[in-house]
């Protein structure tokens, strides 16, 4: 949901900060009963957020979007096809100036999809057609493959990026909308509280991973590389899943740290060397 206003740019900070500071778990989903668990596709229905993406990503937005893509701008997003396992990465530029009537439907059913965490909310059906033959398929929140991406390293193996004719300045600025350090919590010794802890464990560490990943593509590459994410001084109470006052104070922190001048940091924090202790004189 950030991305379309993200890359958009100023003019489009308030539509960003209504949309992730003035809504709530109503206006995301509806949650089904407990026989969801096994008669249906998810726990919640996501038809609010569906109503929320349409009224924000409308015939403007997607004329604007369009015009960025015919400037050589690129707003790609990912979504997982649970069908064959793969990412996908939708050019959401090319679908806005492609001038096809379903256009706009697509770009709005990609941003639910690239939003429906597996179990939790239903994955989003596309009809698909490839060479010469229709069929459907299943897509989810790209963060089952990967919560964080670039672009794909092979690239760099295939052709040396850094040769005369392809040689250029680059500059990579990696937002990753999550701390980085771990989150300590007394854990209730009970089946779904475990299996709920070991998830989450699992979620921060492919996180992580990913900002691991791309450190090591653009030192291969020879691109700056330049790291945002939520620092550990951020430590606001989240009672519940979309929680206006922490979503409030999750997006001040940001902004204040945006408009200051942020700090990139130019390696993630685990090879970043120690501050060296000072020692006082006597």
């Amino acid at each position: 949901m950030i991305a379309p206003f993200a890359f958009l740019g100023p003019a489009y900070d308030p539509q960003l900060r209504a949309i992730y500071t003035g809504i709530g778990p109503d206006d995301i989903f509806e949650k089904r009963n407990l026989f969801a668990v096994v008669l249906d596709d998810s726990l919640a229905d996501t038809s609010p957020l569906f109503k929320l993406i349409s009224r924000y990503a409308d015939a403007n937005m997607l004329a604007a979007v369009a015009n960025e893509y015919k400037k050589g701008r690129l707003l790609l997003i990912g979504t997982t096809d649970l069908d064959a396992q793969r990412p996908v990465l939708w050019n959401m530029g090319a679908i806005a100036a492609s001038g096809k009537p379903e256009a706009l439907q697509l770009f709005r059913k990609i941003l639910l999809a690239s939003a429906a965490v597996p179990g939790l909310f239903p994955p989003v059906l596309f009809n698909v057609e490839a060479g010469g033959r229709s069929h459907q398929e299943l897509h989810v929140d790209g963060g089952a493959v990967a919560l964080t991406f670039l672009y794909p390293p092979q690239i760099g193996s295939m052709i040396d990026l850094k040769q005369a004719s392809l040689a250029r300045e680059r500059h990579a600025y990696i937002i990753r909308n999550g701390r980085l350090d771990p989150d300590w919590a007394s854990v209730d010794p009970r089946v779904l509280k475990i299996v709920g802890r070991a998830i989450s464990a699992m979620i921060h560490y492919s996180g992580y991973n990913d900002i691991l990943r791309i450190y090591n593509t653009t030192r291969q590459d020879g691109v700056d590389y330049n790291l945002a994410f939520i620092g550990p001084e951020f430590n606001f109470p989240h009672k519940e899943d979309f929680d206006t006052a922490y979503m409030r104070a999750l997006f001040d922190y940001g902004y204040k740290r945006a408009v200051t001048g942020y700090p990139w940091r130019k390696a993630p924090p685990i090879f970043e060397k120690p501050t060296e202790p000072k020692v006082s004189s006597r």
